[in-house]
């Protein structure tokens, strides 16, 4: 890949923020209005079984506690569920987070503020259905949201906006492929439905991302290189904060939903792959080594990935082995 405009690419130290955000102004203009020529609305509530609803205990005297049995989805359903939720419930931190760093002015605040109404539907369409369809312990999931949520969210890329933008464009589509992987694993038609719902939305939030790095490229290649290989090397999703998400990702790879892997093929290398970032050439010596690097840790990460791979094939050979026996 070439730079399409050279003669709009800057030095490096003639860039800052505020420089960059004026200049992709137009760009952000311009992939706001495609996106909400895309975009379609939708009805969280038309998507929950409110049939299945029922009482919980407390002011309802014939309110039904919890029970495990209760639930149709599976073990696995119920942990992403939960953090994918929760992942969602941060969206006020994520709002002046992005808001912060974009602004609320002109059509970086008017999709700033798009995305944040977007992003709050599905919030509210998981929660309704986790509740009404009994599929996760509500006590437990309300004390897991007061304790994330009373931690907050910092970025880890709060300090760049080119940081900020490079992170999204990946992260929105590790949040899709999650959710969509949540509800294939989720053993709920109903579930299912919902994701692929919300997992559609995430989908078009990349593609504006994806797009507004491309344009960044095409300005600041070598900030942008520099920023993509710092995010990618580095890269931890928005929801690491809350309570017991180790335990919850561990079981989450090892399910299938996301892993070493599935962020390998189905999130870093598709973006990359797109934009053509290990393809870029006429980079300055700072650019190029962040070029290197990116490419270096990305053999590594698909060995790393190979190697959890045939880990996770035995582990299935052996669980199918002992169910034969």
């Amino acid at each position: 890949m070439t730079i399409t405009s050279p003669h709009l690419a800057s030095p490096s130290s003639d860039w800052t923020d505020a420089r960059l955000l004026f200049a992709l102004e137009e760009v952000v203009e311009t992939e706001l209005n495609r996106h909400l020529k895309v975009a379609k609305d939708w009805m969280p509530h038309e998507y929950v079984p409110w049939g299945d609803a029922r009482n919980f205990p407390g002011f309802f005297e014939d309110g039904e506690a919890w029970g495990k049995e209760q639930s149709k989805v599976t073990e696995l359903g119920r942990i992403a569920l939960v953090v994918n939720l929760l992942t969602e419930d941060n969206l006020p931190s994520y709002h002046h987070e992005i808001a912060s760093l974009f602004g609320r002015d002109g059509a970086w605040g008017t999709w700033v503020h798009r995305w944040t109404a977007e992003e709050g539907r599905h919030g509210i369409v998981m929660r309704d259905y986790l509740l009404a369809s009994r599929a996760v312990d509500p006590d437990q999931l309300e004390a897991f949201r007061m304790m994330h949520m009373s931690e907050g969210f910092e970025s880890d890329n709060r300090h760049s906006m080119l940081h900020s933008v490079a992170y999204v464009a990946f992260q929105e589509l590790a949040t899709r492929v999650s959710h969509r992987n949540t509800g294939h694993q989720s053993g709920d038609p109903v579930c299912d439905r919902m994701l692929a719902r919300i997992a559609t939305d995430e989908n078009l939030h990349m593609v504006f991302y994806r797009n507004l790095l491309k344009a960044a490229f095409e300005l600041a290649p070598d900030l942008t290189m520099q920023a993509v290989r710092d995010v990618v090397v580095n890269f931890r999703m928005p929801g690491h904060g809350m309570p017991g998400f180790e335990r919850a990702a561990a079981q989450m790879a090892i399910g299938e939903v996301y892993n070493m892997r599935i962020h390998h093929d189905d999130v870093l290398q598709p973006v990359l792959r797109h934009l053509k970032v290990l393809d870029i050439d006429g980079l300055n010596p700072l650019g190029l080594q962040a070029q290197e690097e990116l490419g270096l840790y990305m053999g590594g990460l698909n060995s790393e990935a190979s190697k959890f791979d045939v880990k996770l094939a035995a582990r299935k050979a052996r669980m199918a082995a002992r169910a034969a026996g």
